[in-house]
Order: structure tokens, then C-alpha cells, then sequence
């Protein structure tokens, strides 16, 4: 796993987001693109958009602004919007070490994200094929965050496994290395270098033999910590300086 094979560097004023796809709305998508659920699955209250005071680069890199803002689409109200995006299609790796270099807001009902999704869907629809969440933090609490894995063949079988990490010093809300390490036989969560859990691969059992594409992301509300949005806090930023894949 020494070999750059990809790497976003956000610092660089050259850098663009033709690596990336833009997620807008807030529904849930089929592989054809017609909507399954609302709140993308999650409860989630932001409505995504491109717009450039959700979504920029600046010398800090990119930024992902979540934003007291209202939205009306087919009759539809959106309270807050924000930024998502991936790279479906344009990047997806099987085995590697992935870093990501994040400062993440804090504040009640704030929820950024860095994960991954299965590029084919090889073994069926969610969760058969699986979901590694490098990063998830709750920004109510800013000295933890959380690394899981989802998988199993149907939601009546769906299992999680889900690890946490406690900051001794410092807060989300400082640039920290978010890190995968990833192999046949195991998946490791490590922050600024420091691996604070280790999963075991099970061939046949778990999906984890395939391409997955990268996720960030900035919700507002929804189940993962269900508490009230701080209004006060907004906006908020996510902000990446920069990403690393090595093989």
C-alpha cells in the first residue's frame, strides 16, 4: 500500500471536482436514478445543492456548508441546505489505504460523513453489497467519532459493526488524518496514524471483496444521532484538504 495511485490535494488552486459527482435533493435514488425514499434513507433534513455557498473551494480546501436556508420543490420544504458528493464511476478502488484529511463542524443535529459504496452492487441492494463508513461524527459530541460496516443479504438480516473514538486532545473541529486501511483479510480505522479498530474479514460472508466509491458528505438531522437541529450553529462547515489513495 505504498503506491500514490490517486490523491485530491484542495489546497491546490488547480484542483477542480471533475473527479466528483454533485448529489442534489434530498431522495434517495435506484441505480436508474428515480427516487426510493426520502431524507436519503436517513431522516436527513438538508437539501443538497451546488450552489457555490454550499459547495467551494477556498485556501482552506473544500467546503461543504450546511445553511439555515429555504428550500420549495414540489411541494416539498427544506429548512437547511447543504453538500454531498461522490466519485460513482470516476474513482473506485477495491484494497488499499485511503486518507482523509477533515476538520468537521460541531453542533447538535450536524452529521458529516466519509464512506463508502459498493461501485456494482455485485451481491444485491443495500446491504447485500455492503457500506464501509470511514468517518461519521455527531457534532453534539466533538471529541468522538465513529468508524462501521454494513452488510448482510436483506434488512431483516442487516448487521452492524460499529467502532468509536475518543479524542484525548483536540476536537472534530480541528484537521485530523481520517484513514482506511483496507486488505482481503481485514479492514482497520486509523486517525492521524493512530488504528483504533480492526475488523476480520469473513470471505463469502462479508461483501467486502469488491470496488467501492467514495462518499462526502454534510447532513443536517436524521436517525444516526436524532436530536434537534442548533440553528444556531449554521452555517457549518466540512472541510477537506486533501485525499490520498495508495495501493
Amino acid at each position: 500500500m505504498n503506491k500514490l495511485i490517486w490523491e485530491q490535494d484542495f489546497l491546490n488552486s488547480n484542483t477542480d471536482l471533475s473527479a466528483w459527482n454533485i448529489l442534489l435533493g434530498n431522495d434517495l435514488l435506484d441505480n436508474n436514478g428515480n427516487p426510493i425514499c426520502t431524507g436519503w434513507g436517513n431522516g436527513e433534513q438538508q437539501f443538497y445543492t451546488g450552489h457555490a455557498n454550499n459547495l467551494y473551494i477556498d485556501e482552506s480546501g473544500l467546503n461543504l456548508c450546511a445553511r439555515l436556508e429555504n428550500i420549495e420543490t414540489d411541494g416539498r420544504h427544506f429548512a437547511y441546505t447543504s453538500a454531498g458528493l461522490n466519485t460513482k464511476d470516476h474513482l473506485s478502488f477495491c484494497y488499499g489505504k485511503l486518507i482523509v484529511r477533515a476538520k468537521l463542524p460541531v453542533g447538535h443535529g450536524l452529521w458529516p460523513a466519509i464512506w463508502l459504496l459498493p461501485q456494482h452492487q455485485a451481491y444485491g441492494p443495500w446491504p447485500a453489497s455492503g457500506e464501509i463508513d470511514i468517518m461519521e461524527a455527531k457534532g453534539r459530541l466533538p471529541h468522538q467519532i465513529f468508524g462501521t460496516l454494513h452488510y448482510g443479504k436483506d434488512w431483516d438480516n442487516k448487521v452492524t459493526d460499529e467502532f468509536s473514538y475518543q479524542f484525548e486532545n483536540g476536537t472534530i473541529n480541528e484537521f485530523h488524518d481520517y484513514t482506511l486501511e483496507w486488505d482481503a483479510n481485514s479492514i482497520r480505522w486509523l486517525v492521524d496514524g493512530y488504528c483504533f479498530a480492526e475488523r476480520r474479514l469473513q470471505p463469502g460472508i462479508m461483501p467486502f471483496d469488491e470496488p467501492f466509491y467514495l462518499v462526502l458528505n454534510l447532513a443536517v438531522g436524521g436517525w444516526f444521532d436524532n436530536v434537534p437541529v442548533d440553528e444556531a450553529t449554521l452555517p457549518a462547515i466540512m472541510t477537506v484538504s486533501g485525499i490520498w489513495l495508495y495501493q
